[in-house]
């Protein structure tokens, strides 16, 4: 292990169990620290998550339909590794599928009946909204950012023969300065927070499964059945990373397909069918007509939808881009032989139109229960919303059976993916890290997960997302500069080439 792995290994790690100690040392105070960071980053930055995130979404859309769109990741003969529908399959898999079971039902229903932005609680008006909103959070912008920082790793990793490492897509900035600490410096910021970034979900994943059995078997909602579920789906998921990309990875990447796809058609059949399918068609249209006036809001002027804002939309923005270095390296992995055009298109619009039609669903069906009177969904938790609507339904048992099933096998892939993902930039970008070195990660990822629950839950959680995004938000936008340059000098090679 120890010729495999680089300097990134070792001080991400011992960065990593410094944190950790300090969590188990002082938990309140490690809460306290982390509520006043996020929120003066909240407060100071939130401007500046949502003008990168505007701007990469516009940068991406000029990529995809300008004349670079043609190049290829890849020599001009190669082909896609992966089918299309499993490529697709593996986008959610590492992207956000435990959020979406998490917040399918809560979310929607959080902006509708409790504090919505810009409207009255409870109105249609304020529903409409609610579903711009969060088809926003879940929608182009997020895809865009991804889709950009994979299509840079994989453009210098399959083009330019260049190792999987962030710090080699600012080469043509910083040029060898990036083989030095300068290069170790950026990779330490990219790994410590993919680290945090997949602890969030992994604790939200292990909240949910905790809270499902509770609501239906009474194994009761503690932080030590947390532990036990972590721990169970530790093993679960090394087992699978120790398998391999195309073998555990891919075929959980489909089961898990197989199952949301069940999930959201029992779920269309048995609810509200023909008002979900409306819904879905004019929150579409509206989110389209408003993603403008969305990306660019940040009320300075009203402190109540401000605090929505901090609470909602800047957590998400930085959520986001604390997975940008895993799920982009992730992305780019898998997705080798297709063209730029023909990746961002892929990356951009089947995830977003999942996602709307998932949430239009879930959200609609929760809506329908709340106005229904037959149980106040906002007083309960936002990890069993989810598990108290179905329990107002038809099959309402076998539909919860069904979410934990994914949950968990969102919870592995997300998790196994993540430790390839880790493996590959803490041993000097190799596309087969050590199995050796992904337990490390894997374990430590759990574990991180553990701490964060212990010492606040969710909101711990959510606190430190924040914080670990913004050290590499700057090094997002040189990616961005550096991916430019470098398609730049492409384009022109590629036409001297024609010429000669």
């Amino acid at each position: 292990m120890r010729k495999q792995v680089s300097n990134v290994f070792y001080i991400t790690l011992a960065l990593v169990v410094i944190a950790v100690a300090v969590g188990v040392i002082m938990p309140e105070r490690f809460e306290t620290f982390t509520s006043d960071i996020r929120a003066d980053i909240s407060t100071g930055f939130g401007w500046f998550y949502m003008l990168i995130m505007a701007l990469v979404l516009l940068f991406s859309v000029i990529i995809m339909v300008s004349p670079y769109g043609k190049i290829r990741l890849g020599r001009d003969s190669d082909q896609p590794e992966f089918s299309t529908p499993t490529w697709i399959a593996m986008l959610f898999s590492a992207g956000m599928g435990i959020g979406l079971v998490f917040y399918g039902a809560a979310e929607p229903l959080a902006h509708y009946a409790v504090q919505p932005a810009t409207e009255d609680a409870g109105t249609v008006a304020a529903f409409k909204e609610a579903m711009r909103r969060t088809f926003f959070h879940w929608g182009f912008n997020v895809w865009a950012m991804y889709g950009i920082i994979a299509l840079s790793l994989a453009f210098f990793q399959f083009r330019k023969g260049e190792p999987g490492l962030i710090s080699a897509t600012l080469k043509p900035i910083f040029g060898k300065k990036v083989e030095g600490p300068l290069g170790t410096f950026i990779d330490v910021l990219a790994v410590f927070a993919t680290v945090f970034g997949v602890a969030t979900s992994l604790g939200f994943g292990a909240a949910q499964i905790n809270g499902g059995l509770d609501y239906l078997f009474g194994f009761e909602t503690t932080y030590w059945n947390q532990m036990i579920i972590i721990a169970v789906v530790t093993g679960l998921f090394i087992i699978s990373a120790w398998t391999g990309l195309s073998k555990g990875i891919k075929y959980l990447s489909n089961t898990n397909m197989v199952l949301a796809i069940l999930l959201l058609t029992l779920v269309v059949i048995i609810g509200p069918t023909l008002l979900i399918l409306n819904v879905f068609t004019e929150s579409i249209g509206g989110y389209i007509q408003n993603i403008v006036r969305l990306s660019f809001q940040t009320v300075p002027f009203n402190e109540e939808d401000r605090g929505w804002l901090d609470g909602w939309t800047i957590f998400y923005w930085a959520w986001w881009i604390s997975w940008a270095p895993f799920v982009s390296m992730f992305i780019a992995r898998v997705s080798k032989g297709r063209t730029i055009r023909e990746f961002l298109l892929g990356v951009l619009i089947a995830p977003t139109l999942f996602g709307a039609f998932w949430f239009s669903a879930f959200g609609t069906m929760a809506a329908e229960i709340q106005n229904s009177g037959a149980v106040d969904l906002t007083a309960v938790a936002t990890e069993v919303v989810l598990f108290t609507a179905f329990n107002e339904l038809p099959l309402g048992f076998l539909l919860s059976i069904v979410a934990i099933l994914l949950v968990s096998t969102f919870f592995i892939t997300s998790a196994d993916s993540a430790t390839f993902v880790l493996g590959m930039q803490s041993t000097h970008g190799s596309l087969n890290p050590s199995n050796k070195v992904k337990i490390t990660w894997g374990i430590a990822q759990s574990a991180v997960a553990a701490i964060l629950l212990s010492v606040g839950g969710l909101a711990a959680i959510q606190n430190t997302i924040i914080i670990a995004a913004l050290p590499f938000s700057f090094v997002m936008i040189l990616m961005v500069w550096a991916l430019f340059k470098a398609l730049n000098d492409e384009l022109r090679l590629l036409d001297k080439r024609r010429r000669t």
